[in-house]
């Protein structure tokens, strides 16, 4: 392996024209696919064409479009840098998304899938009231809307700060051609785009193994390096929640907020009941599972490479490269917003911690004599934005036409509700890019138990996300590991780091020492304090007695195990498709509430049974 060199400076690095026609040509195919989608066969007839494809869709396209929707920029460009700095752990999240497909396909699709929702919030309508819904509705819109213009906002910012990339060519081009292809050619065209930018971030990530694999002097020596940096430390099985990954970290919490985001969330809820049948709705959700592990195994792998490279001579303590918090605009990057299981997360990244500009420094420094393949990478990043923010896009305003605007509005005609379900794309998609731009600008009873808990488990969401931005954990409770500037040749850069280890973060202002534990928990056990939060209170609150209004209204057979029997034990089993229709055609009949006073949505009509020839 050649002798370490010292990390050029950043001003050296930048984006040639071939790097922005590849750019440029990713740009060109997404929307060339919407345009298509949009246009064939006379375009969407109706809504329901509009937001699931017309349930047509079958297993690859779409589990290929699951896998692609949650992995937007910050992933791309977060996830290199998170194993570069805590190590090759974190490959445990595979196991926690396999978890969560398990869960999924067994427990939530069914219920889903067979009640042929398009908004997963009209559930909670049928299994508590419409307030609920509501409730549900508005909280999903409003922390999609948040979470989106940040993930179109982040990765403009972070490749600006590296390369000098136009912030707001890069966030309008982005967020203009999504918010087109997504309003022209709706769910098709987004599930198609996802797959083509599936194998586009892919290509990137391989075209940065090979290169950085050659540079090191081959696999082995990358795992020799690895392991003697203490970057393979599978084997951490420590309780400590304050650390932020371990086996139990991404077992537990991992599993609950990839469950967050495929058992209930409406974009991914909305993806696999466009499946043709629900035997193809799991086969998605295993090619989903596929798609995600060879995402995140790339991923770790170039965060492997860049310790081989950089181990000694780490940029971000050599001042080549900068932490979030030294540009008062990067502290909207450590601040997600999530839809969690019953409410909101907030995940926070501690932005003195792991800096996002690794990665594109990383591809800058070993591809500067190849110019396009930067390019590559550049469409890589972008590829992730346009996935989730037009998968985004398509959700809210489903969730808008599902959820308040055909309860109000029940005789308006397909054609009609088409044009609102576009227009509200549009409108979805500019106040995504507006979100965005306003980013650039920031500085540092059962139902009384449902609705209370939901506040406390967003407060409680809240609570720690915020408590944790104000007083970040240590670089030492949290697991980070060593890095070194030694081997760096002496530059003149005045906010380089000489020495060792790790890098610095602000001084730790006081606080209380319980508070201290608390706001020092993993990230990934947000979502689970959020849940237990909502579930615990909305629990203790159905035990206060309830009025006759809310007793009247609590239905029987809307939950899991009801509509399973329901739906399986009139209708024989079979592999094909048109079984699958038949279920849900007599969980149709099952949820429609009879003539009679007081019986339940899903009760079969007074004086018999629901089966296969009522349908």
């Amino acid at each position: 392996m050649p002798a370490p060199q010292g990390p050029p400076a950043v001003q050296d690095l930048t984006f040639s024209l071939w790097d922005y026609g590849v750019f440029a040509l990713m740009l060109l195919i997404s929307t060339g696919i919407g345009l298509f989608h949009g246009l064939a066969k006379g375009g969407q007839k109706t809504s329901e064409d509009f937001f699931t494809g017309g349930r047509r869709m079958s297993a690859l396209p779409v589990g290929l479009s699951l896998s692609a929707s949650f992995m937007s920029a910050i992933q791309v460009l977060g996830v290199p840098a998170e194993a570069f700095r805590y190590g090759a752990k974190f490959l445990w999240m595979c196991l926690a998304q396999l978890i969560n497909s398990a869960l999924t396909a067994q427990l939530f699709l069914p219920v889903f899938y067979r009640l042929g929702l398009t908004s997963t919030y009209e559930y909670l309508e049928r299994r508590f009231s419409r307030s609920v819904r509501l409730c549900g509705t508005v909280q999903y819109v409003v922390a999609t809307m948040l979470y989106t213009g940040i993930v179109i906002y982040a990765p403009s910012l972070i490749l600006n700060q590296v390369t000098g990339l136009d912030i707001w060519a890069s966030l309008l081009s982005t967020g203009v051609i999504c918010t087109f292809y997504t309003t022209i050619g709706g769910m098709k065209a987004v599930i198609w785009t996802d797959v083509f930018q599936v194998f586009v971030m892919l290509s990137g990530f391989v075209a940065i193994t090979i290169r950085g694999v050659l540079l090191v002097g081959g696999p082995a020596e990358v795992l020799s390096i690895a392991a003697n940096g203490s970057r393979l430390n599978f084997a951490d099985f420590s309780l400590d929640p304050r650390s932020r990954y371990t086996v139990w970290t991404f077992v537990m919490g991992g599993t609950l907020l990839w469950l967050s985001m495929y058992g209930v969330n409406q974009a991914q809820v909305q993806r696999y009941v466009a499946c043709r049948s629900e035997r193809e709705a799991k086969m998605a959700l295993l090619v989903n599972q596929a798609g995600l592990f060879c995402i995140v195994a790339s991923a770790v792998a170039c965060g492997l490479i860049m310790f081989a490279l950089y181990g000694h001579c780490d940029p971000l303590l050599a001042g080549a490269i900068a932490a979030p918090d030294q540009d008062p605009r990067g502290n909207v990057i450590g601040f997600w917003v999530v839809p969690g299981v019953f409410g909101v997360s907030l995940v926070v990244l501690p932005p003195h911690l792991v800096s996002p500009q690794y990665m594109p420094y990383l591809v800058l420094d070993i591809f500067k004599s190849s110019p396009g393949v930067p390019g590559l990478f550049l469409a890589c990043a972008y590829s992730g934005t346009l996935s989730t923010a037009s998968t985004s896009i398509n959700a809210m305003a489903a969730v808008t036409v599902e959820d308040l605007v055909r309860p109000q509005l029940p005789a308006l005609s397909p054609k009609r509700l088409t044009l609102i379900s576009k227009g509200l794309s549009l409108t979805y998609g500019t106040s995504c890019i507006t979100v965005a731009a306003l980013s650039s600008l920031l500085g540092g009873g059962v139902l009384q138990g449902v609705l209370g808990g939901l506040a406390v488990g967003l407060a409680l969401s809240l609570w720690v996300a915020i408590g944790a931005t104000l007083y970040p954990p240590s670089a030492a409770t949290m697991g980070v590991l060593p890095s070194s500037s030694t081997l760096c040749p002496p530059r003149n850069v005045t906010n380089a780091t000489s020495g060792t280890a790790l890098p610095t973060p602000p001084p730790e202002p006081l606080r209380p020492s319980i508070l201290g534990e608390f706001y020092s928990v993993s990230y990934l056990y947000y979502g689970a304090l959020g849940t237990l939060g909502t579930m615990g209170t909305g629990a203790l609150l159905s035990l206060l007695p309830a009025g006759p209004a809310q007793e009247s209204h609590r239905p029987q057979g809307v939950l899991w195990w009801d509509i399973i029997r329901a739906t399986t034990s009139d209708i024989p089993k079979g592999d094909n498709s048109p079984g699958d229709e038949d279920k849900a055609r007599v969980t149709q009949v099952l949820l429609e509430k009879p003539d009679g006073e007081g019986t339940a949505p899903c009760d079969p009509p007074r004086g018999g049974t629901v089966t296969e020839s009522d349908v």
